[in-house]
């Protein structure tokens, strides 16, 4: 597997990453814990060494099953977890918290959990508008001088507040969706990144599962399936999205690949800071994620893509998650 420098402290990570989230969350029925922590260790059999998770994606439980899946290749991989949320007792959300004290306790609960005695990459899962990102920089901070955490990240963050937060403490990665059916954050957001070496980190890079071609049709999404409430998968949404993925499967046919393979390969021949983090429970779906390394846009098929102007009808979230996003 290649390898990827996220920022400017060192952190190497391979090309592609892992993530874990649907492995447990979001997706309705989860698989069997057994059958993930066994594709977790495939993943790593095949190269992969970034795994991404967050306390929130439960809650804890993923943090739970991705914790005893590494447990025995700890020291082969680098392990991102998140910070934000305020978790009551019953397990649900009660909004944003990044007041100091419980990003200390949010840090030591994804310890134990992780079965680790260090976070590789500590994450702000969202920007909460109540505590200054300097106090939650500063907070991480002092998690590194105490050696639980290694290096810093924000999610979904704007501009300024990365700016702000990079001042306290360097921000190593920044995780944002990133697709190509969500570029909006290339003109505001992409050369703050690059102009302070840090790394992007693209989460949801083939669409929650669309950009693979794989769902035709909201019928196809079941029960529990948290993308039934999503604009963009919405029946007239999805129909008029059709375009971007039969954009993708025409480049992929002459590229003898997928469309998700096309459309990793367009995310990693943007910029050579940025990680992917596709999801998956199957691992034939893993294994054709990670062949994407291997596939080379050219600069035609690059201006191609862009040239096609796709646009596309709905918003990445609902309104009330959407207003959680620092941008």
């Amino acid at each position: 597997m290649k390898q990827r420098r996220l920022g400017n402290h060192g952190l190497e990570v391979s090309a592609i990453g892992l993530g874990c989230m649907g492995m447990s969350f979001s997706y309705g029925d989860a698989p069997p814990v057994k059958d993930m922590v066994t594709l977790i260790r495939q993943a790593n059999d095949l190269g992969v060494t970034f795994f991404d998770t967050a306390e929130i994606y439960g809650p804890y439980t993923n943090e739970l099953l991705v914790g005893e899946a590494l447990e025995p290749i700890r020291d082969k991989v680098v392990l991102a977890t998140k910070f934000g949320f305020d978790i009551g007792k019953d397990g649900q959300w009660n909004g944003l918290t990044s007041h100091p004290d419980d990003i200390r306790k949010a840090c030591d609960g994804s310890l134990k959990r992780l079965r680790t005695d260090v976070i590789d990459l500590f994450y702000q899962h969202r920007v909460d508008p109540s505590v200054p990102i300097e106090d939650v920089a500063g907070t991480v901070k002092d998690l590194i001088a105490q050696g639980k955490v290694r290096h810093f990240g924000l999610s979904e963050a704007g501009p300024d507040t990365i700016r702000r937060a990079h001042a306290v403490q360097p921000v190593t990665a920044l995780q944002s969706e990133y697709s190509l059916w969500t570029r909006q954050h290339e003109a505001s957001i992409m050369p703050v990144v690059e102009e302070l070496g840090i790394g992007w980190v693209a989460y949801s890079p083939l669409g929650k599962g669309f950009l693979t071609g794989a769902i035709r049709s909201a019928s196809e999404i079941k029960d529990g399936d948290f993308r039934k409430a999503l604009p963009r998968y919405q029946p007239e949404a999805m129909e008029h999205n059709k375009a971007v993925v039969d954009l993708l499967t025409e480049i992929g046919k002459e590229r003898e690949a997928s469309p998700a393979q096309i459309a990793l390969a367009w995310v990693l021949a943007r910029k050579p800071w940025i990680v992917p983090i596709p999801g998956t429970t199957k691992l034939h779906r893993l294994e054709e994620n990670l062949k994407a390394v291997d596939v080379v846009l050219t600069a035609e098929d690059m201006e191609r893509i862009n040239a096609a102007a796709i646009t596309v009808e709905g918003g990445r979230y609902t309104e009330a998650v959407e207003a959680m996003t620092g941008l």
